[in-house]
């Protein structure tokens, strides 16, 4: 665990959600622990230029309006690679480009927040883009605009490369926490307790995090706007999913990977999800029944 004694809190609002960054930092004064912050922003910054469909100025807006071939940022193989892998093992039901599903749904830049139409699937990701290494970078190919959304598993990617820019930095140890997305890193440690969604103020379980490890959660009540209405979709047909799950948790060796599981759990088998993947789970149903996989690491209530 961090120590109270010397430990650095940072509370903030960033890419549309809450943030708390607890740091043990290495030897150094208050002024470099000023820089650090400040490269923290910059690099949370840079994240959400690239990635925002909220954004007229993002990277992905711009793919959104107008297709064609774009050179993408250096943080981006991770992204597409881990994005690949889900949407082959749920066939298509997770996919980075739902962004019209999602804006169809009222879930779009100007938060309108009421369905303009009925539902529509995102687009068979190899006709709608195709992506290529020039040089040092990954290059995107899009014949037509296709609307980008990395949300089931970006803000997880984030917390990673956050969290790494803490160590690199000379932070002894931290516990980045991105609205439910944390990683634990040098020599942090940490318990984490699982929110029930009908009651924020009870726990359903717990989970330990080793040095290293990181915990994600998602629950369509977290960004839902309507009857039947929220965030997690299946990419295949564009309608929220509904299948009796309300919570899921994943722990894995980096949040992104951790991130994207937690969305996979609500429409793939999870054992397949968790063997795949190499993480451990805990599902909450309608009813709620819980139900984890054999290594979790901490506690399930009945």
């Amino acid at each position: 665990m961090l120590s109270p004694a010397d430990e650095v809190v940072w509370q903030f609002e960033a890419i549309g959600a809450p943030w708390r960054i607890d740091v043990a930092p290495g030897a150094h004064g208050d002024g470099a622990q000023a820089d650090v912050r400040a490269a923290v922003d910059a690099r949370i910054e840079q994240f959400d230029r690239d990635w925002s469909r909220f954004r007229d100025d993002s990277l992905v807006s711009l793919i959104g309006r107008t297709g064609g071939s774009h050179r993408l940022p250096r943080d981006a193989d991770a992204l597409f690679a881990h994005y690949r892998e889900l949407y082959e093992m749920t066939g298509g039901r997770v996919s980075p480009l739902v962004g019209r599903s999602l804006d169809r749904l009222g879930y779009d830049a100007a938060y309108r927040l009421a369905p303009s139409g009925e539902p529509i699937g995102a687009p068979v990701w190899d006709d709608a883009l195709s992506l290529r290494t020039e040089g040092d970078r990954l290059v995107l190919d899009a014949p037509s605009p296709v609307g980008i959304d990395v949300g089931a598993a970006g803000k997880g990617y984030l917390v990673d490369l956050v969290a790494e820019l803490l160590i690199a930095r000379g932070a002894r140890g931290a516990v980045v926490d991105g609205s439910g997305d944390l990683r634990a890193v040098g020599e942090s440690r940490i318990r984490v307790g699982l929110e029930n969604p009908a009651n924020p103020s009870l726990v359903v379980g717990t989970a330990t995090l080793e040095c290293g490890r990181a915990l994600a959660a998602s629950a369509p009540n977290r960004r839902a706007w309507g009857d039947g209405l929220h965030h997690i979709v299946d990419a295949t047909t564009g309608i929220p999913v509904a299948n009796g799950v309300i919570a899921t948790w994943a722990v894995a060796d980096s949040a992104l990977v951790a991130d994207g599981a937690s969305t996979a759990l609500f429409v793939g088998e999870p054992r397949a999800i968790a063997e795949r993947l190499g993480v451990e789970y805990v599902r909450m149903h309608a009813d709620g029944r819980l139900e984890a996989s054999a290594g979790w690491n901490g506690e399930v209530f009945a």
